[in-house]
């Protein structure tokens, strides 16, 4: 029953009576419906469809209305919160940067944590465990209850499941949401309405035009780096992201790769062999 907290994750707070349509309006997943105690995953996009940055978002308890906890990359907290206030236009909303009072901890390979704070399932994939958000001082603790295993194992346990990273397995500002697999990872709502970006995502989703996509691979030797190239051959099919031994990920071009599969041609990353899983 490993516990980490998570230093690289930012917590923003998003209260008031219009928090709930303003949140609709903006990020990919469905947040009108969304219970306490449960959690989506989402993304803010530029206009042109791009990934500005992704999160986990779940209920706020709060007193003064609606509101949500964005669970996003903290080096990107200072950009969402500029950007959410850009849109914020008469919108009756409060949005805070908390990531200095509260933090956020993974717990995995246990039933439903019972500690204060607000509790939530990773709904990326049903085996990434549950997330913790309380008050910074109790963080240590929570993660020592659950065998304190520190953020290196969750990043193990990560990749392990194929889930991508944003800033290693695709770049923010230039991956589309179907080419960080956000679609296979319940990350975007295509039936919720309009919000920004939408119109991209829906026309790649309903074309099947996505060329390139972070996929699972399996490494048959050394651990590549990131940013290296994946190649089939003298052709570069892609980059190679987070990897672990024996596993990785790596965003690739699909038409590629599928030549190179059906040529009998094997690719490879650094020198080493890889296959996709």
């Amino acid at each position: 029953m490993p516990g980490a907290v998570l230093r690289d994750r930012g917590a923003v707070h998003v209260v008031g009576p219009g928090a709930t349509a303003f949140l609709q309006n903006l990020l990919t997943n469905d947040v009108a419906a969304l219970p306490h105690d449960e959690g989506r995953y989402a993304a803010l996009l530029s206009p042109q469809g791009k990934i500005v940055a992704d999160m986990l978002v779940t209920p706020a308890m709060t007193e003064i209305g609606a509101g949500f906890w964005l669970d996003l990359p903290r080096a990107l907290v200072p950009q969402v919160v500029e950007a959410l206030n850009r849109y914020k236009l008469r919108a009756k909303v409060v949005i805070e940067d908390l990531s200095d009072s509260v933090a956020v901890v993974a717990v995995w390979e246990t039933d439903r944590p019972r500690v204060v704070g607000e509790i939530f399932r990773d709904p990326r994939h049903p085996d990434l465990g549950w997330r913790v958000i309380c008050v910074v001082s109790e963080a240590e603790d929570i993660a020592a209850r659950f065998g304190h295993a520190g953020m290196e194992a969750y990043e193990r346990w990560r990749i392990a499941h194929g889930v991508p990273r944003g800033g290693v397995d695709f770049t923010y500002g230039e991956a589309f949401p179907h080419e960080a697999s956000m679609d296979r990872f319940h990350g975007v709502d295509f039936h919720k309405g309009c919000y920004v970006g939408q119109e991209i995502v829906s026309r790649v989703e309903h074309r099947g035009t996505a060329r390139k996509r972070v996929a699972p691979v399996i490494l048959d030797g050394a651990q590549p780096d990131i940013g290296v190239p994946v190649t089939a051959g003298e052709i570069e099919v892609g980059v190679m992201g987070s990897s672990i031994p024996g596993r990785g990920l790596a965003l690739l071009r699909l038409d590629k790769a599928a030549d190179a599969a059906a040529a009998g041609v094997t690719l490879s990353a650094g020198g080493a062999p890889i296959r996709v899983a």
